[in-house]
């Protein structure tokens, strides 16, 4: 047996309940993680609270896409894993019914990631939405890389809007580690000291400072690409990108779109979800995202920009709460013991 946390109905917080379910077995191509770190993003609360992005699938289920921990068993025909190995998984509860807010949760082989035994179980939970995400927001500009590595966008200037979240950290990071000159906004300076704690080259606090101003002083061209998390800024990132940039929008939202200020400077207009990229693209983003944890450029923690915020398992319901109340942070919760 194991316990699990499900909602049988779309709503609140109170809806998750931890039960008593038997464990699931691993068959052909699957394996069985024992999950140590159940990470809690906002398309996790939105799905709980019936907002979420539609997969097809009705409670009773699970929640929580995201996770790091142990694999227990593998299936017939799993290379390239055996019990014991430490990993992270990804898109664990999207058309499934399954996620990691439980004990031990069964995915096809290719959701489940190997990382090396110096990485802690916090970096392989924070992974998943935020970094795929990133990912696919650095690479998509025509003349770009398809999968980042080290000097893939040297020469490069990235524009990280929101530094100090999930998604903003893991850009800053990974295009670091890819060679790019690094520039963010941030709303407070104690978000300026997280963002540059993650490796941005510099932090503008737009409550203080005239961003458009400030860019132009970083940067001569201007960003090559924009990395978005707010579609008011749309003005300002049209003001500020380079000539033939890339504006990659990850967040819901009406827009409006200057069109013929995004003519003048021939820029393209992206908006990203991870869910749904092609499988060609995931498995690039699964395989730089994890090249750079194994090689130590992925870190978390508040000497890394993002504070880790931990809950045991039967506070989960408080965990989605402080997601939904914006916390500074990672959300993880403790499913068992490392």
């Amino acid at each position: 047996m194991m316990r699990a946390a499900v909602f049988s109905e779309p709503g609140p917080a109170s809806v998750l309940q931890i039960v008593e379910r038997d464990l699931p077995p691993a068959g052909p191509g699957e394996v069985r993680v024992r999950i140590v770190l159940s990470a809690v993003n906002p398309t996790d609360t939105g799905t709980r609270a019936g907002r979420g992005v539609p997969d097809g699938v009705s409670p009773p289920r699970v929640p929580d896409q995201d996770g790091a921990g142990v694999v227990d068993a593998v299936g017939d025909g799993v290379t390239g894993l055996e019990p014991g190995d430490r990993v992270w998984v990804w898109d664990a509860s999207y058309g499934r019914e399954n996620g990691t807010a439980q004990e031990y949760v069964v995915l096809p082989r290719r959701q489940v990631v190997r990382m090396n035994e110096d990485v802690p179980f916090e970096v392989g939970a924070a992974l998943g939405i935020p970094a795929l995400t990133a990912h696919r927001c650095l690479t998509l500009a025509s003349d770009g890389p398809d999968r980042l590595a080290p000097g893939a966008l040297e020469g490069r200037t990235v524009l990280v809007a929101g530094g100090a979240g999930a998604v903003g950290n893991a850009a800053i990071q990974l295009a670091r580690w890819a060679g790019a000159t690094v520039l963010t906004t941030v709303s407070s300076k104690e978000k300026a000291d997280l963002a540059a704690a993650a490796g941005a080259d510099a932090v503008i606090n737009y409550r203080e400072e005239d961003v458009a101003a400030r860019i132009g002083e970083l940067s001569e061209s201007g960003p090559n690409v924009v990395v978005e998390v707010n579609t008011g800024n749309l003005r300002l990132d049209l003001d500020v990108v380079a000539p033939g940039g890339n504006i990659a929008i990850y967040v819901g939202g009406e827009v409006t779109v200057p069109s013929f200020k995004a003519m003048l400077k021939n820029v393209s207009l992206d908006f990203v979800l991870t869910y749904t990229t092609s499988e060609q693209e995931k498995d690039n983003a699964v395989a730089a995202v994890a090249e750079a944890v194994n090689s130590g450029a992925f870190r978390v923690g508040e000497e890394a920009g993002l504070p880790i915020v931990r809950f045991p398992f039967e506070r989960i319901a408080d965990a989605h709460e402080a997601v939904e109340q914006h916390v500074v942070g990672k959300v993880v919760i403790e499913v068992t013991a490392p």
